[in-house]
Order: C-alpha cells, then structure tokens, then sequence
C-alpha cells in the first residue's frame, strides 16, 4: 500500500501589534514555529512605505508573532527629498528595559544648513532617544513608531535647533534580547 502524500494547508497567525491575522501555508502548526513573516503597512500607514518583520511563536494550538524589525522603504525616503534640503541619518545602539535595540533616525531640513547644525541636530535625537527609550520595553516602543509617539515628539524637540520637514525613525530592530526576559516568560 503506497503511504499518502502530506498535504499543505494554511494556519492561522495572530499579529497582535497591529491588530490583524494572517495566514501561512505549512503541513503542520509545529513547522511555523520560529518562522520570520515580513508584512506591509504601507496601507496600514496611510501611504509611508514601511516592512514589519515578526517571528512567528507556537503556543499549544495557536500561533502568535512578535516584532523583530520595523523598516521604512528607500522609496519613501526618495520621495521624501526635495532638492535644496540637507538630510541627518544616525545609527544607535540603545538598551531598553528587555533588549538591545538597534535605531536608525532619519531627518530631512527645511533648507541646506552647516555642518554644526546638523552634528548638534544628530546629538540632540541621539540624546531625546536614549533617554526616551531607557524606561519602556520592546512593545511598547514598537507601538510608539507605528503610532507616530516617538517621531512627533522627537520633532517637537529638534524644532528649536532647526525646523525639519521630516523627522522619521527609519529602521527599528532587537539586536539581542536579554536573558532574565526570556526565563521570565
């Protein structure tokens, strides 16, 4: 007697971060653990091109992801740009209360400004992030960016070094978790 061939079939996963369900193709919910979705907000976000990665977790007969990435598309940011402007970019790696966050801040000016404005803009948002981002865990802060929380605040407080036409977080990723967190749960 021949053996039957496993058939594929989609399974339910949660994305609580954003409040939407998804499904994947697999031959069994076992086989999804651990497994990386990369899904597009771009409509979630009203047009800001943007990619959250999740890591897919079985839990009994459900599926759940958590955010591991947030990614603003290059495409944006060309759009984004306009000639006469100056643009800041700045990698840190910042901890959290339950991680070892990796922040990639993006600002676009009004007009082209010195050097010195634009090193005491890069200090400033590396300073407000820092000291933003000490006290909250991972997804809460993964909820502030798709909320816009961070951005608009960090906005507000580079307004008084220069104004900005765009202030964005343009990637956002756990670099490492910290092991009293895992043991934890």
């Amino acid at each position: 007697m021949a053996q039957a061939k496993r058939k594929q079939k989609f399974f339910d996963v949660n994305m609580p971060i954003i409040n939407k369900e998804t499904q994947l193709y697999s031959y069994d919910l076992k086989e999804l653990d651990k497994r990386i979705i990369a899904y597009d907000l771009t409509r979630l976000l009203r047009g800001k091109g943007a990619i959250l990665k999740l890591r897919v977790s079985v839990e009994g007969d459900k599926a759940t992801s958590n955010p591991i990435e947030l990614k603003i598309m290059p495409s944006f940011i060309r759009r984004m740009m306009r000639k006469g402007v100056n643009y800041i970019e700045d990698s840190i790696s910042i901890e959290c209360k339950d991680a070892v966050l990796r922040i990639k801040p993006f600002l676009i000016t009004r007009k082209k400004v010195s050097k010195a404005v634009q090193k005491a803009l890069r200090e400033k948002a590396k300073e407000e992030l820092i000291e933003y981002v000490k006290t909250k865990d991972v997804k809460i802060l993964f909820e502030d960016i798709l909320k816009n929380k961070i951005q608009k605040s960090l906005s507000l407080k580079l307004k008084k070094i220069y104004p900005l036409s765009l202030c964005e977080i343009r990637f956002f990723a756990i670099e490492s978790q910290k092991t009293s967190t895992l043991s934890e749960k």
